[in-house]
Formats: C-alpha cells, sequence, structure tokens
C-alpha cells in the first residue's frame, strides 16, 4: 500500500505542476481560462481542474493546449512528466518558449540550429583529424591495390 500511495502522491504533484504552468502560461499570454477552453477544444470546468491540479490532462490535450497558448507541446510534455527534458541549451529554450512566434517557425528555427550545430561538430571533427595526420600522430591510411 505505500507504494501505491506513493505513486498517487506523484501523479497529484505532477498534476499540480503543470497545472500551475499552464495557469502561469495563460495568465502571461493574457487569455482568460474560457478563451483557452474554446481555443484548445476543452470545456471550461475541465480546463480549470488541469489548473487547479486536480486532472493530468492526456499528451493530446497537452497539445492542444500548447497550440492554444503558442508555446511547445515539447515544453507541456516536459513540465507534465511525460518527456525527460534534454540537454541544457539556452538557444533551444529561448526558442521553444517564445510566445511571439507560432509552432511552425519555432521548429524551423530548431532545425535550422540543430544544422548549424551538426556542421560545427563536423567541421570540428575533420579538423582534429587533419591534425591528428599531419602531426604524425596518426599515420594516412594506406591503400592496397586490389590483387
Amino acid at each position: 500500500m505505500p507504494q501505491e500511495e506513493n505513486l498517487a502522491a506523484v501523479v497529484t504533484h505532477a498534476a499540480s505542476d503543470i497545472g500551475s504552468f499552464i495557469k502561469a502560461q495563460r495568465e502571461a499570454a493574457q487569455v482568460s481560462i474560457r478563451q483557452l477552453a474554446t481555443n484548445a477544444g476543452v470545456s471550461n470546468p475541465y480546463l480549470s481542474q488541469i489548473e487547479r491540479g486536480l486532472r493530468k490532462p492526456s499528451a493530446e490535450v497537452l497539445n492542444q493546449i500548447a497550440k492554444a497558448l503558442r508555446v511547445s507541446a515539447e515544453v507541456l510534455y516536459v513540465q507534465a512528466g511525460m518527456l525527460e527534458p534534454g540537454e541544457a541549451n539556452q538557444v533551444r529554450d529561448a526558442v521553444v518558449t517564445d510566445t511571439a512566434i507560432t509552432e511552425r517557425q519555432k521548429q524551423v528555427l530548431l532545425d535550422i540550429y540543430a544544422s548549424f550545430l551538426q556542421q560545427n561538430e563536423a567541421a570540428s571533427e575533420m579538423t582534429s583529424e587533419l591534425t591528428a595526420v599531419t602531426a604524425g600522430e596518426v599515420p594516412p591510411e594506406e591503400t592496397t591495390p586490389d590483387q
């Protein structure tokens, strides 16, 4: 029984956390609970219960709320405990929490940023390999003719 009580406490805490987070985002966006409920396609009483931590919304409902609030669904999933937070990254965090741009614009920015990171990593690896070869640390690969 103690494990069941602990699990219930964890679920209640998670529901409370996501509810207070949604409420804070709603208030920051200066949207009434009725407006958010309408825009998210959920009932006003249900959204109120979510905000008060009485209900834990499904991933689908979180996605609808995220779209209505113009925030990343990923942010809500992490806050609700449905997704592990990624490696801390100030650029990524700034983009996903920005309410001035759409979800599509956020995704495009994140894709571009990820491609820059990949390009820089590949260039860095190439530079490291060339430095090692020219310094004589790693012999160049020998090619043998097919016999």
